[in-house]
């Protein structure tokens, strides 16, 4: 009798520890597939910047290689032909989708594109502003070259009508030997072709989750005196990414701000928030009599 009660005791210790097992390794199966995405608007001198997160699948197809990238309500998935290799062109298809799979027809134009892509190694090497051509049912397409083999992050930023401004990222590789990364150049004043752009924060020390204004001084090269012809991009007077420098880039490094309005001609200014401790690098593009310059600077965020 006490041997049957000891192997009923022992058949209900393991079902309770199974029932455990099991239990956890179904909450660790949710964690793994919960997608969040957010939109944090912070306003100083009428600007707005957007930060975001979510998880990325990947998946490949024959010589195609497709990526899906999933937020609450829509999902891309970026598609490529064959190997990219450096310097060649290549087509980058993304389909838009929403949460059940079916195409999105429907997109509202903001800063006068559909969609804007931003293509960057995860070095923080290179970078691109692209704008896929729209060719019904969801899809987008453009035609680019990768300078350098690597891995590369693009976040592809899109309105569905109706909805608020998304934001996917999804991922790419480029084949080759990838050389190291040059060296930080912590510089505030540099020349690009014939344009010298000055960056200065309003605080010398950058802290995380503390609103800044990052402001871009533009001068020409050869008479050093205030630009005089700097026209709108994109409907705005500048346009401004900034990326966290991270192993695996995410959404959630990922920040586009928006230029402040009545600043001086030659003056670019770009209100924000870094959301947590890092390098970050800025990429400030500016329409000066048609020619769009980029010019890149770091900065170092403390606690």
């Amino acid at each position: 009798m006490n041997r049957f009660i000891t192997a009923i005791a022992i058949v209900a210790t393991l079902s309770i520890v199974q029932g455990c097992t099991q239990l956890a390794q179904v909450k660790e199966k949710s964690a793994m597939t919960t997608t969040t995405h957010s939109n944090a608007a912070h306003a100083e001198e009428t600007n707005h910047s957007h930060t975001t997160t979510h998880m990325t699948n990947h998946g490949e197809h024959g010589d195609d290689h497709t990526n899906t990238s999933t937020s609450t309500s829509t999902q891309a998935k970026l598609t490529t032909t064959g190997v990219i290799t450096p310097n060649t062109p290549t087509i980058l298809q993304i389909d838009v989708q929403d949460s059940e799979g079916n195409a999105i027809a429907q997109f509202d134009q903001f800063q006068e594109q559909i969609m804007h892509l931003i293509a960057v190694s995860n070095d923080l090497q290179v970078f691109q502003h692209l704008h896929p051509i729209y060719k019904g049912n969801g899809r987008f397409q453009v035609e680019t070259q990768f300078p350098q083999s690597g891995n590369y992050t693009l976040f592809s930023g899109y309105q569905p009508t109706g909805q608020t401004e998304q934001v996917s990222v999804l991922k790419t590789q480029v084949a080759g030997n990838h050389s190291a990364a040059d060296d930080v150049n912590w510089s505030r004043t540099k020349t690009f072709n014939e344009t010298i752009v000055g960056f200065a924060p309003t605080q010398a020390t950058i802290r995380a989750g503390q609103e800044i204004v990052l402001r871009f001084n533009l001068q020409d090269a050869i008479s050093y005196q205030p630009i005089a012809d700097l026209q709108p991009y994109l409907s705005e007077k500048g346009h401004l990414v900034i990326v966290r420098q991270s192993s695996e880039l995410t959404r959630e490094n990922y920040i586009h701000a928006h230029a402040v309005h009545d600043t001086a001609a030659h003056q670019v200014h770009f209100a924000t928030r870094f959301p947590q401790p890092g390098k970050y690098k800025l990429w400030g593009q500016f329409n000066r009599g048609g020619e769009i310059i980029t010019a890149d600077f770091w900065v170092e965020v403390v606690p």
